[in-house]
């Protein structure tokens, strides 16, 4: 057998990605006893002068920004090194991949799963945004599956992130081109709402299975993306529903002002989308988009942060009940806590209406 290969105290299993800057491996931590993700820099990039230390400061911005974020959508950072010679940034692995998987034509997600995903991107953006931080670099392949089959993500690759706290100037000229929003691209000033535009030009691509603008070269790529208009989605591929096209096209509106000012309004069209009957292919499975929203909403939940209301949604139980169905009686044992999230319930004693519960009760 042969030697063990290791960076730093970590043991590299295999490698799971590569890029133009980077190498990923699943590795082993010995001393926690987990698997994780490590992303080490080629050290061609770390003997380059310049593009050397623009790397490295990505690297460290990576690990000291997404290191705060605590949230179940975002990939957690555990440790960083960044020396002359080497440099690597150790996460939270995510063994489904990436959605790079879905964004062509003959991979594309079901419409109900693809809007979970963006849904849950929203809310792990918003929380990244109420903690001073814009991404500048979403896309397909910064966005990671827990489970190839199912809809959990975690956001990843923080590198180019802006944190309006600490950050005087934005670096300039990081990100994806394909993914940048004509303010990036003018090297305008960036908030929340470029991001919005990045992760509406992914959702695009992952309901058609190609990027709305292209070009032969970057130059042409750019000018298109700050100059004309794409087709709808619904052009590319016809079954698209109306309410999908909205919220594409609002999304990627070129003029800041148009577009969605903030990630709860992208997120609402998302919930209301999952709502219309048309879109759900059945009505008795209960998408964690609709539960978020529907707590969201409630009263009782109004002082709850989005992480306390996700861990929520991952150990309760959902039920839709016909109308008439006795739902639970007086003296029956039981170890939990109901709520009435949607409809009304009467309660009867002898035949007698007592109460009259509804939603948020």
């Amino acid at each position: 057998m042969g030697a063990v290969q290791k960076i730093g105290k970590y043991e590299i299993k295999r490698l799971i990605g590569e890029g133009a800057t980077s190498m990923v491996y699943l590795a082993w931590d010995p001393f926690a006893q987990r698997e994780v993700a490590l992303k080490q820099l080629h050290p061609e990039m770390l003997r380059d002068k310049d593009r050397g230390r623009l790397y490295r400061h990505l690297l460290m911005n990576e690990a000291s920004l997404a290191g705060k974020l605590h949230h179940p959508h975002i990939a957690a950072i555990y440790d960083a090194s960044v020396l002359d010679d080497e440099a690597y940034v150790v996460m939270e692995y995510a063994p489904g991949g990436t959605l790079e998987a879905f964004t062509t034509p003959d991979r594309l997600l079901p419409f109900e799963r693809l809007v979970e995903i963006i849904f849950k991107c929203t809310r792990a953006l918003d929380y990244a945004f109420h903690h001073g931080i814009t991404h500048r670099d979403i896309k397909p392949a910064n966005i990671l599956l827990v489970d190839p089959e199912g809809q959990d993500i975690k956001l990843s690759d923080f590198g180019a992130a802006f944190h309006t706290a600490s950050d005087t100037t934005q670096v300039a000229g990081v990100g994806s081109p394909a993914y940048m929003s004509p303010q990036q691209i003018r090297e305008m000033p960036v908030d929340q709402r470029t991001d919005i535009y990045s992760l509406g030009v992914v959702m695009y691509q992952l309901l058609t299975g190609r990027l709305p603008f292209e070009g032969e070269t970057n130059y042409s790529l750019l000018y298109r993306i700050a100059n004309e208009l794409p087709p709808l989605p619904s052009e590319v591929r016809p079954d698209v529903p109306v309410a999908l096209d909205t919220i594409v096209q609002r999304a990627m509106e070129k003029e800041i002002e148009h577009r969605y000012q903030d990630w709860s309004e992208f997120s609402h069209d998302l919930a209301q989308a999952f709502r219309n009957r048309s879109l759900m292919a059945d009505r008795l499975a209960i998408p964690e988009t609709e539960r978020f929203q529907t707590l969201r909403e409630l009263h009782f939940f109004r002082e709850f942060s989005d992480v306390e209301i996700w861990e929520i949604i991952s150990f309760s139980k959902w039920d839709r009940v016909q109308p008439g169905t006795l739902i639970m009686k007086e003296g029956e044992t039981g170890d939990h806590f109901c709520f009435l999230a949607e409809g009304e319930a009467r309660v009867k004693k002898r035949g007698k209406l007592l109460n009259l519960l509804s939603a948020g009760d």
